[in-house]
């Protein structure tokens, strides 16, 4: 199981955020999410945003540190990308 976070750098209700996919399943990232306890109200079309204050937790349990650019790029390639407005 390999999933992918990015930095800390997504402001939002006064916190910085990180996102965490997957390049396999949904599955494979609800999964990881669940076992470092993301809750289901975390995630987003296709990414689990994670507060910074859970950053190392996130990698420490085995996520990938990746750039946001790359956090794209392993959706888009494995398909799972959801844009905004419901568009594939």
């Amino acid at each position: 199981m390999t999933v992918y976070i990015d930095p800390p750098t997504w402001p939002g209700h006064g916190r910085m955020w990180s996102h965490l996919v997957s390049d396999v399943s949904y599955e494979e990232l609800h999964a990881f999410a669940a076992s470092i306890g993301c809750p289901p109200r975390a995630f987003e079309r296709d990414h689990y945003d994670v507060p910074s204050h859970r950053y190392a937790d996130a990698v420490a349990a085995g996520a990938v540190q990746v750039s946001s650019r790359e956090v794209v790029e392993l959706l888009t390639k494995a398909g799972l990308r959801r844009r905004k407005g419901g568009s594939a």
